[in-house]
């Protein structure tokens, strides 16, 4: 399970309409892949179709799409949004990583 903080929520309806994708029936794909400064780096965008493979999420009224590959490195994180002057945008709370960069764009178990 993938859970989304309500200011995830909010920002991603935003962009999500700015984009031209409707979060009432498109996905926010999330997905882990290789690189950043800890060796594992998030992978977010937004997409319109279901692939064969897909592991699919709703939360908070967000669809989330993450593929099988990927599934296992993200049970249980929280996406999070943290704006203002010292936000950082979009957050993986992963309880699975052991050890972040100092960004929180990259991880490693």
């Amino acid at each position: 399970m993938i859970k989304v903080s309500n200011e995830a929520k909010a920002k991603v309806a935003q962009l999500m309409a700015e984009d031209g994708f409707d979060v009432a029936v498109d996905f926010v794909r999330v997905g882990v892949k290789s690189g950043g400064c800890s060796g594992l780096s998030y992978d977010l965008k937004f997409d319109k179709e279901q692939v064969e493979g897909d592991k699919l999420f709703e939360d908070n009224e967000v669809k989330i799409l993450v593929d099988k590959r990927s599934f296992l490195y993200l049970v249980g994180t929280t996406l999070e949004f943290s704006g203002g002057l010292n936000g950082k945008g979009f957050v993986f709370n992963n309880p699975n990583a052991q050890r972040t960069c100092g960004c929180g764009e990259s991880f490693s178990l």
